[in-house]
């Protein structure tokens, strides 16, 4: 078995040997996300031989993995020191030839349910080496929360899938597991949802994650508004006490509850599996936390408090959907393609001049030979750089 210093030597001998015949690499851990609508190409870096945690400071709230370590292997080493990923990063594959890595992790820059509260990706990378476009390796950023020596460029790499370099190593900021959980469902229409996640979310309640649904599985076509409340045990039971209260509804048994929740966060949800047709693609549409309802004729999935919409359109609605989302403060992303599209699609819209241009630098400064594929960020109009 190769040693890891031995690894990152043949990572950039390919990386200097690519930008001298113009060739491009295909950055690729454990291919959880090969389903997501875009084109990669390239010969394949394959960063899963590069793994393991390399430091792990519980009482520091610190861990340090390498790029190719499993999710779930990360996940568990916290788990055993009852500790935690805040941020619920998801898996999507949980098969054995398509584990989720620490790099795509980070590179894809996604986060779960409880984004809205705990805050994205970007807000827990503490630090990290790149491997760049020169076959150079730079590392940005520290082990500690408060590092304010040059540009936070550990949080750049975070979304920018890839197109800058290789993620070889990061520290990320863990959080301590939640002392008490509460999942509670109410019967609201998607408007009177919107309208009460808003009013709780001026009072100081533990809200962690929520998700509203319209259930056509049966005749009643119920649609129903999921939250999660996580905290002190006495905030939590006090909490569900008054929100059942003011609006009626039940509490849910955690056990119930929990794989529901991990359904959602890797969208194993009904609402993702059932695609109505061949010629449907998945979007997903981040607005103002605050947008009202969307005027779409097809049917939505709400997360974040409202901030993120999923739906299934065609493309032939690319421009009302992206009209309609920059209305509510945001953009839309084309998350899964359509099962008969074969051509390249432009998943997000194209950035202003002043962003392409900023864009356009970055990439000439850490990839000058265009040796790393550069693919439409999911999380923002830009193809380097997301907010989750």
């Amino acid at each position: 078995m190769r040693t890891m210093e031995t690894v990152l030597q043949t990572w950039a001998e390919r990386v200097r040997a690519a930008a001298a015949s113009k060739t491009t690499l295909r950055i690729r851990g454990g291919g959880s996300k090969d389903f997501l609508a875009q084109s990669l190409q390239g010969e394949v870096l394959d960063t899963r031989e590069y793994s393991g945690i390399t430091s792990y400071e519980p009482s520091e709230l610190v861990v340090t993995a390498r790029a190719g370590t499993p999710l779930v292997e990360l996940e568990a080493a916290l788990a055993r020191k009852g500790q935690c990923l805040a941020f619920e990063p998801p898996h999507f594959s949980l098969t054995r030839n398509a584990l989720a890595t620490v790099g795509g992790m980070v590179a894809a820059g996604l986060s779960g349910p409880a984004r809205a509260s705990v805050g994205a990706v970007r807000e827990f990378v503490l630090g990290m080496t790149l491997l760049n476009g020169r076959g150079e390796f730079l590392t940005f950023g520290g082990q500690v929360m408060k590092n304010v020596a040059g540009y936070d460029v550990s949080r750049l790499m975070v979304g920018a899938w890839g197109a800058l370099g290789v993620i070889t190593e990061v520290s990320l900021k863990v959080l301590p597991e939640p002392r008490a959980e509460a999942t509670l469902v109410f019967e609201l229409d998607q408007a009177r949802a919107l309208t009460q996640l808003h009013q709780w979310g001026a009072q100081p309640l533990p809200l962690n994650a929520s998700c509203w649904v319209r259930d056509d599985s049966d005749a009643s076509a119920r649609e129903q508004l999921f939250v999660r409340l996580r905290g002190a045990v006495a905030a939590v039971d006090a909490a569900s006490q008054r929100m059942l209260t003011q609006v009626g509804g039940q509490r849910l048994d955690n056990g119930q509850a929990a794989p529901d929740w991990q359904a959602c966060r890797d969208l194993r949800l009904p609402f993702f599996a059932q695609v109505p047709s061949d010629d449907l693609g998945l979007w997903r549409l981040s607005v103002a936390q605050t947008a009202s309802v969307l005027d779409l004729p097809w049917p939505q999935l709400v997360e974040w408090h409202g901030a993120q919409r999923w739906l299934w359109a065609p493309l032939t609605a690319t421009q009302a959907l992206r009209e309609a989302a920059a209305k509510a403060g945001g953009h839309a992303t084309l998350f899964i393609a359509p099962a008969n599209t074969t051509e390249r699609l432009e998943r997000t819209a194209a950035l202003s001049g002043p962003l392409a241009r900023i864009q356009q630098r970055l990439k000439a400064e850490f990839d000058p030979a265009g040796v790393f594929n550069s693919v439409s960020s999911r999380d923002g109009p830009s193809a380097l750089s997301a907010t989750d």
